[in-house]
């Protein structure tokens, strides 16, 4: 057993390259997790700040200094970040009070239509086991609004904390934009000189990465703009709401259209009934879904992460567990990871690469 283990270590772990690269994936995993709520602003304006660099990147291409182009590139998105804090915010959240103040409504008018199952199916269902359900769903909305009650009159420090976020998260996007070169030249200095198979990881999670975000960026206007269009001239309630929603639910792989097909499912019921319009309504969600798995995705993702559905699948339970709705939401790009640091490990143990060749291809990915 010794043997196996000298061995398999030998085989795995004599390149210091490795080792390297595992320190180096150790000591990030650690500073996330240890001061990942203080930094959070910071997180978030890198992550905003890698975004906006590919629209800056593409003014270069066409001779506009880097200064000018960033410029530019951040006006535009304090102008669309004002647009949907004044404009899109507000509808969205008129829309979510004026649905927590329907529900009990909506409530009884479902449970009327559901009533009327014992008539036509008394063998499978009863007025007593109808009524218990609903008298259950009742006092779940009345802990929900105690909830949200309490929420927001507690919730002055949050909207501190927000307001605080408003400030420093765009002045930090600017001067990651500003400074990516110098930024860059500081990280390659603290990196030690063997460091071929970590710029061959970066090298990849890179190029991966931002082919999955913007395809995922575009999936999600292109769905929410397709369902807002069909809701609403099916004359759907909440239609701006539930399209958002259901665009964003794009953000987590197979789950989250699963699950917003179920309030897209209850509002219609409760605005229609079992009746024709319900079903349509269901089968519009599942026809913009299909063209979501089957036409959009696969176009907009073509040369984006090649991860077979069960990786993706296992990356969700597995990070979801470990960081909730942020591991579900970073599950793609994790995997991502896992999955390039598991073919360079391997790739280096048969071919070496020299460190000048990935410096190079490291220069032409992301320059400076």
């Amino acid at each position: 057993m010794k043997t196996f283990i000298r061995d398999l270590l030998k085989r795995y772990f004599s390149d210091p390259q490795v080792i390297i690269l595992i320190l180096i994936l150790l000591a990030g995993l650690v500073f996330i997790v240890l001061l990942g709520d203080m930094l959070l602003p910071v997180f978030v304006a890198i992550i905003i700040a890698y975004l906006l660099d590919g629209v800056v990147s593409w003014l270069q291409r066409f001779g506009l200094p880097r200064n000018a182009a960033v410029i530019i590139v951040f006006t535009c998105f304090i102008a669309l970040v004002a647009v949907l804090l004044i404009g899109l915010l507000p509808h969205i959240t008129r829309q979510i009070a004026q649905l927590i103040q329907e529900l009990p409504v909506m409530l009884a008018k479902g449970q009327k239509e559901l009533l009327k199952l014992p008539e036509k199916y008394p063998d499978f269902f009863s007025h007593d086991r109808i009524s218990q359900i609903f008298t259950y769903i009742g006092s779940d909305i009345a802990d929900l609004g105690q909830r949200v009650l309490s929420f927001s009159l507690s919730s002055v420090r949050s909207i501190i904390t927000l307001l605080v976020y408003l400030v420093l998260v765009p002045f930090l996007v600017f001067f990651f934009l500003k400074d990516k070169y110098l930024i860059f030249q500081w990280a390659k200095e603290l990196l030690p000189e063997q460091r071929a198979l970590t710029l061959r990881v970066w090298v990849e999670v890179n190029q991966q990465f931002a082919n999955y975000v913007r395809g995922k960026i575009w999936e999600i206007v292109i769905i929410w703009a397709i369902c807002y269009v069909v809701f609403s001239f099916m004359g759907l309630r909440f239609a701006m709401f539930l399209s958002f929603f259901v665009g964003l639910a794009d953000l987590v792989p197979y789950v989250g259209s699963t699950i917003m097909a179920f309030p897209v499912a209850l509002i219609a019921f409760f605005q229609w009934g079992l009746d024709w319009q319900f079903a349509y309504i269901l089968i519009a969600y599942g026809i913009i879904q299909i063209f979501d798995g089957n036409i959009l995705a696969p176009l907009l993702f073509s040369e984006a992460v090649n991860l077979h559905p069960v990786a993706i699948i296992v990356s969700l339970l597995f990070f979801g567990g470990l960081w909730g709705v942020w591991g579900l939401i970073f599950a793609v790009p994790l995997a991502t990871l896992v999955h390039a640091v598991h073919k360079a490990w391997t790739s280096s143990l048969t071919r070496p690469t020299p460190v000048s060749s990935v410096e190079q291809k490291t220069a032409e990915t992301i320059p400076g």
